[in-house]
């Protein structure tokens, strides 16, 4: 089908509305590959697009003295105009991963020596521009995890960073979304982490129901147990069945004494309820977060940076008695000093030095901890970690053994703690 449009349709918009408006007629009326050489030929090729009005269109948004970022969040717009078609039809989700690819595929053409030189010139200075900006990461970020042709056999840790994504629903919100995200498109962001964190839990439930009749088998040896069908469930984690084994048993069973994450939480806000002012509750907080600590690693220097970074928190406030505000600000300065603190200045020494020394299933029940005694920064949590994805995602993951085990065992943690999976009977 050749789509020729309505010149009329285009008359009196902007520029951007004209060509936001041809997308959306073209999504609908022609069929995907069609649509993504179209797009290919106005924004990559830029010559001999067959709609004139609309080359012109973009030619006078290339020229104009519209910033560089202005560029990026129109053509990321334009880009979103036929992703959140194709979304709503699930075989259709490839033509999502084949247009942003397109990108990265510069322009056939050789310099053109016309009038329209300039324009073109600018227009692929600008494109190349996107390519490196952020709306083209979360593009990028996006064409991962919907592309479901890349199944389990792709987990592979000789791959960037960046194809671990899909596997990590509590980072979405924080990878797949920016600051110009439309409504639509967070709305499908909040539709895909639904179904992927739902699928994992399912996974992971019933990867655990499995060890577990294999033990009791192991456990019973009797020719009954030998001899009935038990179906194998691969495990969906990129951790080895060792180390979900201990995750399951750190995050659900008993970690110091006689109780859980959760029984400890429990404790500390009852406890530190009866705090005389925000002074006392930080230095109950702080023996509530070493409790956890090998003694002879903190000592060394944790301990004493922990306790200044409470020290230092909103000292203003020390003879006020505690409020969700103060426990809110409190808990998220933990998460910087411990994870990273911003995109802007990616530092993530204490975290390595933690994971290093103390292993990544303790720190992540550190990290639990916090999020147990102030579930509100759950997402805060998350954000810390997007900004670590974010930063090394170009990167092997057979490089970040660290991170990747972090992950996966922070996606158990959650799971357990403030997702709807039942693993009780694992205890």
């Amino acid at each position: 089908m050749t789509f020729s449009g309505n010149p009329n349709l285009y008359k009196h918009h902007s520029p951007e509305q004209q060509i936001y408006q041809h997308l959306f007629e073209l999504v609908q009326l022609e069929s995907a590959n069609e649509t993504i050489e179209r797009f290919r030929d106005l924004f990559i090729e830029g010559t001999n697009y067959p709609q004139k009005e609309i080359s012109s269109a973009l030619e006078e948004i290339a020229v104009s003295k519209t910033t560089e970022k202005e560029f990026y969040l129109f053509l990321n717009r334009c880009c979103h105009i036929l992703i959140n078609r194709w979304y709503m039809q699930p075989q259709m989700h490839y033509a999502i991963y084949q247009l942003i690819g397109i990108f990265n595929h510069p322009s056939s053409q050789r310099r053109v020596i016309t009038s329209r030189n300039k324009s073109i010139r600018r227009l692929q200075v600008l494109v190349k521009g996107f390519i490196k900006s952020e709306q083209y990461s979360t593009l990028q970020r996006l064409a991962q995890v919907i592309n479901q042709s890349t199944n389990s056999e792709s987990d592979d840790k000789n791959q960037p960073l960046i194809t671990l994504i899909r596997r990590y629903p509590y980072l979405y919100e924080h990878c797949l979304l920016n600051e110009d995200a439309t409504i639509e498109h967070q709305w499908i962001v909040k539709q895909i982490q639904a179904q992927s964190q739902r699928k994992f839990e399912i996974d992971l439930s019933q990867y655990v129901t499995y060890q577990v009749r294999l033990a009791q088998i192991a456990v019973n040896n009797s020719s009954l147990g030998t001899n009935r069908i038990i179906h194998p469930v691969n495990n969906p984690t990129l951790l080895s069945d060792t180390q979900v084994n201990i995750a399951l048993k750190s995050f659900l069973g008993k970690v110091e004494g006689e109780n859980t994450y959760k029984d400890l939480a429990h404790n500390f806000l009852h406890y530190s309820s009866q705090a005389s002012c925000f002074l006392a509750f930080k230095d109950d907080l702080y023996e509530y977060l070493i409790s956890g600590i090998d003694w002879e690693y903190g000592k060394r220097q944790f301990h004493q940076r922990l306790y200044s970074q409470l020290q230092n928190t909103l000292p203003q406030a020390d003879f006020q008695k505690v409020n969700d505000f103060l426990l809110v600000r409190t808990c998220q300065k933990l998460l910087n000093f411990l994870i990273v603190e911003t995109s802007s200045s990616p530092q993530h020494f204490t975290f390595i030095d933690l994971i290093t020394n103390q292993g990544s299933i303790c720190v992540i029940g550190l990290l639990l901890k916090i999020t147990l005694i102030c579930r509100k920064i759950k997402p805060y949590l998350a954000k810390r970690f997007a900004i670590l994805f974010n930063h090394y995602e170009s990167a092997n993951a057979n490089s970040l053994d660290w991170l990747v085990e972090s992950l996966e065992e922070l996606n158990i943690a959650l799971s357990i703690h403030f997702g709807n999976i039942d693993l009780s009977y694992f205890k």
